[in-house]
């Protein structure tokens, strides 16, 4: 059945005379526009099939020239209009997704945080996705409702009604992918709580994990099949809505052909695997029931709360999706279509899930903190039943080694600078017995010669044990009454004298004869021969070394010749 068509074909008003026309109150040469095939429309357009453009006041052309182009022209496909209804609901919605967006920044700042060192199972990056697709999520459709305005403000739809429809399809994708992530974390966080007490608990080579590996990957292929399906394709026969015939013949066509219909069936496919995805999760971690119907009242006793809102509220994107599918008058590639189901359809649902994921995201404490105060509750637990008794606050401030405000790395640095450790210890020591031997010092008033009692630099400890008198060995308070007798400045002095009274303990034999000790020392280690046996006598009734014989039975020498004499250990 055809239709009136709006946009009739109008004859040129006549002008001054026959190759004059008066359009818009503006005399144009009717000659130039005939011999390029200008048309006029009754929409208040003129065109030939490449350009259009509008001819009422105030956006008439001021003159056409030779070459078929304009002066002063305004094509139809420029915001002539006023905003109506579609783009102000749209604004509206925008400054709804706009606070979203905020609120979701703010969850993720609190969830993405780290408190504890990172697992190889539980990667914080895990718990952000939902967050990073809820931003997604808000940055298109902030982007599909703002390109919204200029679909009721062009004058002929162009594309503006494209980037809305664009972005409105990547929206709902990205809704879809917040649902899902969502319910994948909170498994993860099931999983991560229960393996907490026991890491061991769980094999890592079952069913229940490669369910869990296989899971998000076939969930996300058909969120990526819904992509495209649906992005990749000639968009520009979209906007082909400039009068009722061309919608019929181009853009129903175009909006609902077998892809967009697929597309919807591969969102439908992503709910039904997030909703088998909770129910995984809460088969594996949570208490078991028996029986049909305890099983039942189970999913929904353990499933949290706003997923029992956020689950059924998904469903309605890829319902509705299909909806427009089939029905382009609810479609939002529609320029005319419905606002009440275009909005409370594409839009609302989307909105209610981001405040929904925010409010729970502002509720729910962060993983790594509520992880650290259920070790804790548990750490208690078993302090009760061993009987350990925590210190109250107070107890550590009674303690003389507690200094308000210091950490515990300056407690450490601290205790190293008491202790000390290795060549630091050693001048800690020498210089707290430096310190001693000072408060004991008691230098004497009339010295005579300094230098007489001195030994020189680098003497060795026998002469200084002859130059200061012998001392009774292992008597340390004479020794360290020797060592402190010096009285004057100079510490490489009081050094040697330290030396010298140590060297009469460690050589109590150094007074008797330094130097001929010292040489008979020199001439019994340059003999040629055994060592002397000093201290012992030699036993008579051992046989002299002239009637040692070899008992060897395989050579005459030892019966042909005397025994042979060992002088020294070169000789063997």
């Amino acid at each position: 059945m055809p239709l009136f068509d709006v946009r009739d074909i109008l004859a040129f008003p006549g002008g001054d005379n026959s190759t004059d026309t008066l359009i818009g109150g503006v005399h144009l040469n009717l000659t130039r526009l005939e011999h390029w095939n200008y048309t006029l429309y009754s929409n208040g357009t003129l065109s030939n099939g490449s350009w259009c453009l509008l001819t009422f006041p105030p956006y008439q052309p001021a003159l056409v020239l030779d070459n078929g182009t304009f002066v002063n022209v305004t094509w139809c496909w420029h915001p002539v209009n006023p905003i109506g209804a579609r783009a102000g609901i749209g604004l509206g919605f925008a400054v709804a997704f706009a606070f979203g967006l905020l609120f979701t920044l703010l969850a993720l700042t609190k969830h993405g945080k780290k408190h504890l060192p990172v697992e190889r199972r539980f990667f914080p990056i895990g718990r952000r996705w939902q967050w990073y697709w809820a931003c997604f999520t808000c940055a298109t459709a902030l982007i599909s409702l703002l390109t919204n305005i200029d679909v009721d403000r062009y004058y002929l739809p162009e594309l503006p009604i494209v980037l809305t429809s664009f972005f409105w399809f990547l929206m709902q994708i990205g809704t879809m992918a917040i649902i899902w992530e969502a319910v994948r974390h909170w498994g993860s966080w099931m999983e991560r709580q229960f393996i907490d007490p026991n890491p061991f608990v769980l094999k890592i080579d079952d069913r229940r994990s490669k369910v869990e590996f296989w899971l998000p990957l076939v969930a996300y292929f058909w969120m990526w099949m819904n992509f495209f399906l649906i992005i990749p394709r000639n968009w520009g026969r979209i906007w082909l809505q400039r009068f009722p015939q061309q919608t019929i013949d181009e853009a129903i066509p175009a909006a609902t052909d077998g892809r967009f219909k697929v597309a919807a069936f591969c969102l439908f496919i992503v709910w039904l695997i997030t909703c088998f995805s909770l129910r995984h999760s809460i088969k594996h971690y949570r208490e078991r029931n028996r029986g049909l119907l305890n099983r039942a009242m189970g999913i929904i006793r353990y499933t949290p709360v706003r997923f029992l809102v956020l689950i059924p509220l998904s469903l309605v994107i890829p319902a509705f999706q299909a909806l427009v599918a089939w029905k382009f008058e609810y479609s939002p590639l529609n320029v005319k279509g419905m606002n009440a189901a275009i909005y409370a359809g594409g839009y609302a649902p989307s909105l209610l899930i981001v405040y929904i994921q925010a409010l729970g995201g502002y509720l729910n404490p962060n993983e790594d903190l509520e992880l650290q105060r259920q070790r804790h509750v548990r750490g208690e637990q078993l302090n009760d039943e061993m009987g350990i008794v925590r210190k109250p606050a107070w107890w550590r401030r009674l303690n003389d080694d507690y200094r308000p405000g210091e950490g515990v790395r300056d407690r450490i640095a601290r205790n190293v600078r008491e202790l000390g450790g290795g060549k630091p210890t050693a001048r800690n020591l020498d210089a707290a017995i430096d310190a001693r031997v000072e408060q004991n010092l008691q230098p004497t008033q009339n010295e005579d010669v300094e230098m007489d009692s001195i030994p020189p630099p680098r003497m060795d400890p026998h002469q200084a044990a002859d130059l200061l008198g012998p001392v009774t060995p292992g008597n340390f308070a004479e020794a360290r009454q020797r060592a402190s007798q010096y009285g004057g400045k100079s510490d490489t002095r009081r050094m040697e004298r330290t030396t010298a009274a140590v060297a009469g303990l460690l050589f109590p034999g150094a007074n008797e004869g330094s130097a001929a000790a010292a040489t008979s020392r020199h001439a019994e280690l340059t003999m040629d021969g055994p060592p002397p046996y000093r201290g012992r006598q030699s036993d008579g009734h051992m046989q002299p070394p002239a009637m040692d014989r070899s008992v060897s039975a395989d050579t005459t020498n030892s019966t042909n010749q005397p025994p042979q004499q060992i002088r020294s250990m070169l000789d063997v």
